[in-house]
């Protein structure tokens, strides 16, 4: 009985700590969603809460209500940015989500203060959103994020926040972005309103290639991905890449699927030149493109 008054006293301690950085983001009709202070005079919330561009407000952790301005969004990693004049409360304490195992008890704090708690479910290595955002690690929850949790902090047992929670990627999972990805976002949405990603400007599509070519071309692999469109002024089409040239390797690495191009590309900076090994007409060339920035989305 001891262990657990002491594991219980310890989780609500955890979320006492927590909640003194989280507040309460007014972006949607009805329903509010759940923010926490990064920075001074700086919110971090869920993109797919921020309906609303204008009017913006927030419930301070001190119960007052302040005006807000949409600083920038990120709906590629399901992050935005406010700004507030006075955020009031403390930073949120940070942990390290580098730190977090399988079965680790973690709990989801949302405005109010509320809580949910449950564990850690599956971990894996970095991913791409279905909009093309980089998330450094997986972490998928096993616990009930309640209407309005999205865009809290993540909570380990001593109340520092190692993620932001969100329902807001396809399926509608429990996930949390960790630490690493909300800190890279919000410096650049802090900085410039959004975020820069590489990108190529062609269509890729995987083909298998030839013994002969193979043989031929020794940056190849057994697979190759064919051109099947290009963006006259994008980065590729500039430096000279035709529909039907087949890419096997990008800056001396084979490029065997769409999904290793486009990892290789998002890490390199604007501007930065990768070198592209081609196959044209049966004869291996070699092209330098500039990375250029991915064109920007509406909503």
């Amino acid at each position: 009985m001891d262990t657990l008054l002491s594991l219980s006293t310890d989780l609500a301690g955890a979320v006492e700590r927590a909640s003194r950085a989280v507040v309460a983001v007014h972006a949607r009709p009805r329903l509010a969603s759940t923010g926490v202070v990064w920075q001074p005079g700086v919110i971090v919330t869920a993109d797919h809460t921020v309906r609303a561009e204008e009017d913006l407000r927030v419930t301070l952790p001190d119960g007052t209500v302040g005006a807000a301005t949409l600083a920038g969004r990120d709906p590629a990693t399901d992050l935005a940015v406010l700004r507030v004049a006075d955020a009031g409360g403390v930073l949120a304490e940070r942990g390290d989500a580098a730190d977090l195992r399988v079965g680790h008890v973690v709990l989801a704090v949302g405005h109010g203060p509320r809580a949910s708690w449950g564990v850690v479910s599956a971990l894996g290595e970095g991913w791409r959103t279905g909009r093309g955002g980089e998330i450094d690690r997986f972490v998928r929850l096993d616990l009930t994020l309640y209407p309005g949790f999205s865009g809290g902090p993540l909570v380990d047992a001593r109340g520092r926040t190692v993620g932001i929670v969100t329902s807001g990627f396809a399926g509608g999972l429990e996930l949390a972005v960790p630490l690493s990805t909300v800190e890279r976002v919000v410096g650049a949405l802090v900085t410039s309103g959004h975020v820069a990603r590489g990108y190529l400007g062609v269509g890729l599509q995987p083909v298998e290639l030839p013994d002969a070519l193979r043989r031929a071309t020794p940056a190849a692999g057994a697979q190759g991905l064919l051109v099947v469109s290009v963006q006259p002024d994008g980065p590729a089409g500039t430096a000279g890449v035709l529909i039907g040239d087949v890419l096997v390797a990008l800056d001396g690495g084979t490029v065997g699927d769409t999904d290793a191009v486009q990892r290789l590309v998002a890490s390199r900076p604007i501007g930065s030149t990768v070198s592209a090994a081609l196959i044209r007409g049966g004869a291996p060339i070699t092209v330098g493109i500039a990375v250029g920035p991915r064109p920007r989305r509406s909503r």
